[in-house]
């Protein structure tokens, strides 16, 4: 008689199997973003305030009056349903950034058993050293909205008064924050790509100059204003951490190159397969 259930070879898991840890993993990764964002929520207006801190609001002076007309703008929300709405974002946003550490466990407990032990160090690394460099670019950001702030409010004309929506606001600062985090991230896949054997230190060593035009030409886009300021405050710390980049890169290719072929199980006159982009 055959059995009902039908087991799956060894170290191999059925369908159905991936589906309930897919759900299972899921499930824990949601109730943490749930309970982060409710936590949030009982401080939304503490975090409102550390996100609308760089906008350069207008104070008064003993009178009355603005105190910088047209260099800064009256803070405001839109409408009844605004400030719900911008405390619910608010939270939602902290409670994903919060969460973090819990759904990205959760997704690499999903992934790791179809992974290498080698592929499961790599991945280890990356998320190791990935969410440190995404956290700097994201702080990177958050130090240059002041004077990205300044720059946008200064071409208001001087009779004039910049009325400045928070949800506009927090949507710049949001999609700063994206682009330089991500930004922070370039070198680690390069680095990546190297200890995967795709990309040698010398092929990466020689895009220098399109690397700097590139990112330079990336930082005008990417920063709202355009002004120097941002713009080195972008593009400074990713040259600079391509530069870490291939200096890592060259170490480990000096550490292949000792190794020779003793681990690669090839004779002394047996031609060795040329890695992609090796040169």
């Amino acid at each position: 008689m055959l059995s009902a259930t039908i087991q799956a070879p060894q170290g191999h898991m059925p369908l159905v199997g991936h589906l309930r840890e897919l759900r299972s993993r899921l499930v824990k990764a949601i109730g943490a973003v749930v309970v982060t964002t409710v936590v949030a929520g009982l401080f939304y207006k503490q975090l409102i305030d550390f996100v609308i801190a760089p906008l350069p609001g207008c104070g008064t002076v003993e009178g009355g009056g603005p105190a910088d007309s047209g260099r800064c703008g009256v803070i405001a929300t839109n409408g009844l349903l605004s400030p719900v709405t911008l405390a619910l974002k608010v939270s939602l946003t902290a409670g994903l950034i919060g969460a973090s550490p819990v759904w990205l466990y959760q997704l690499w407990k999903f992934l790791a058993p179809g992974l290498h032990r080698g592929e499961k160090k790599y991945t280890l690394a990356f998320l190791a050293t990935g969410i440190p460099l995404f956290l700097t670019g994201a702080a990177f950001a958050y130090a240059v909205l002041p004077a990205a702030a300044r720059v946008l409010i200064s071409f208001t004309p001087d009779r004039a008064t910049n009325i400045l929506p928070v949800d506009d606001f927090l949507d710049l600062a949001t999609r700063m924050v994206l682009v330089f985090g991500l930004s922070f991230e370039l070198p680690l896949i390069l680095i990546m790509l190297n200890a995967a054997g795709v990309l040698s230190a010398r092929r990466m060593a020689g895009w220098w100059r399109h690397m700097i035009l590139g990112v330079i030409a990336f930082a005008a886009i990417a920063t709202p204003t355009g002004d120097p300021l941002s713009m080195l405050a972008l593009a400074g710390p990713i040259i600079a951490l391509y530069l870490v980049a291939c200096a890592v890169s060259w170490l480990n290719d000096r550490r292949r190159a000792r190794k020779g072929t003793a681990g690669t199980g090839l004779g002394p006159d047996e031609p060795s397969p040329l890695p992609a982009l090796h040169e």
